[in-house]
């Protein structure tokens, strides 16, 4: 059987049986070269498949889990933060904490080493000490060595001491060396500011000195010394009839409440600096 020619011209008849229009009707610029034309992608074929997260899938593992008795088996010890000013009679290190949110004032009754010794240590900490002193040689060569070449331990005049500006990243402990009987000073305990001050004894305006102090440490004094002591700090006779037999290097500190003997033992390069440990200058 035969069926008719189709009339339709050449250019026509792929549309009439695709029912679909060409991609390229040619011109006469054409070069002969027939363009690749890419047609649209279904809908499911567009539609990309995402994971969750991003990079490439991690190893496939179980997730760490405890009971709950176990979990005091997961610990961590952690000390206090600050000053490391020797070990107590258990062999502990003894730290006192300078840099604190509330003011805090220390009365030292004891000699220019170990004051000397607290401000080091202070400043190994990161905060700014200022010592305020009337006898500046005894403290310029330690504020020279002090810090590696910055400066971080200031000496001021009596009665000069500027305002510090304490702050939680720049803590400041200014030390008083100002004698038997220290005067009234401009600048005074703050948050993030300590002020320790350094009695060479137990004199009598030394009663107001330790009533108002928060932390009191006391090296060796006269049997006299301890009567004071008693009626203001309320200390035990068991421990201050050690008050004075004390070594050089031994302290009491104590607080209403709390009452501890600590041995600073200093290091190479403190002894370098400041010598062996000596309770008089």
């Amino acid at each position: 059987m035969s069926f008719p020619a189709s009339t339709m011209p050449p250019g026509q008849q792929g549309r009439a049986v695709s029912g679909r229009t060409p991609a390229h009707v040619a011109s006469p610029t054409d070069t002969g070269m027939i363009p690749i034309i890419r047609q649209p992608q279904a809908a499911q074929q567009q539609r990309r498949i995402f994971s969750p997260g991003f990079g490439l899938r991690g190893p496939r593992r179980n997730r760490h889990v405890v009971t709950a008795d176990e979990l005091a088996a997961i610990s961590m010890p952690i000390g206090d933060d600050g000053v490391i000013i020797g070990a107590d009679p258990e062999q502990q290190p003894a730290v006192l904490g300078l840099s604190r949110p509330t003011p805090f004032d220390v009365v030292l009754v004891g000699g220019l080493w170990l004051a000397q010794v607290l401000a080091l240590r202070a400043a190994a900490t990161g905060a700014r000490v200022g010592v305020e002193t009337g006898r500046p040689q005894a403290w310029q060569q330690l504020a020279q060595a002090a810090g590696g070449g910055q400066q971080c331990v200031t000496v001021y005049p009596v009665g000069r001491v500027p305002a510090q500006g304490p702050s939680v990243s720049s803590p400041v402990v200014l030390i008083r060396d100002c004698g038997i009987r220290p005067p009234r000073g401009r600048v005074t305990s703050l948050p993030w500011q300590a002020v320790v001050t350094v009695l060479p004894f137990v004199g009598e305006h030394a009663p107001r000195w330790l009533a108002q102090a928060h932390l009191v440490a006391i090296q060796r004094i006269s049997p006299q010394e301890t009567e004071i002591v008693r009626d203001t700090l309320g200390i035990p006779d068991e421990q201050l009839d050690h008050l004075p037999a004390l070594h050089d290097s031994v302290a009491l500190w104590c607080t209403r409440k709390h009452r501890k003997f600590v041995m600073t033992e200093p290091t190479d390069a403190e002894t370098g600096l400041l010598g062996v440990a000596r309770r008089m200058d």
